[in-house]
């Protein structure tokens, strides 16, 4: 009788622990990729503050105004505080105004918007903006449609008498979006 001839193939005495851990790094991997992409970009809204009252179409700041606006610019231009990557403005006078003392500060040009195409700035800073931090000064109309656009939230038009609030929108890549406000 002959012997048997070798009809299978012996695997390797190290091929489970390489097989074990080229899963562990592609693993590994696909984690830091979602980990690393899983950012929340922090949207601080502002409406215009109080303006002087008139009878023109867009009046100025009010000394209280004016004081507020160095108030803001104080509260996110200071060294302490965090970095804030983008500065929005609406065209409007008041906002500009009321954004002014912070650009100065920061050493930054405001991107300005038409409050028409505030649905397109929302996208847009989420955009080029990912994972950062940006102040929006926007007016009164403006502020609930970009809340809206950012979070999903539905908001209501602030009143005249309250230009001192602040809206937080956290919107992070994966997940829900979330807004609070707060007086400043």
């Amino acid at each position: 009788m002959e012997a048997p001839g070798i009809t299978r193939h012996r695997r390797p005495f190290l091929a489970p622990l390489w097989v074990t851990l080229l899963a562990v790094v592609l693993l590994g991997g696909i984690g830091w990729t979602f980990y690393s992409s899983g950012t929340t970009t922090v949207v601080f809204l502002v409406g215009p503050v109080e303006k002087d009252p008139g009878t023109i179409d867009d009046p100025p700041l009010s000394p209280e105004g004016e004081a507020r606006a160095l108030r803001l610019a104080q509260m996110f231009g200071g060294s302490g505080s965090g970095r804030i990557d983008g500065i929005y403005e609406s065209d409007d006078r008041r906002s500009h105004q009321t954004a002014a003392p912070l650009a100065e500060r920061l050493h930054r040009a405001p991107a300005v918007f038409s409050s028409a195409d505030a649905q397109a700035m929302a996208a847009r800073a989420l955009r080029e903006h990912a994972g950062g931090t940006l102040v929006v000064v926007a007016t009164g109309p403006v502020l609930p449609l970009l809340i809206h656009e950012l979070t999903g939230a539905a908001v209501p038009a602030a009143a005249p008498d309250e230009a001192d609030f602040i809206y937080v929108a956290s919107v992070p890549r994966f997940g829900r979006a979330h807004v609070v406000r707060f007086r400043f």
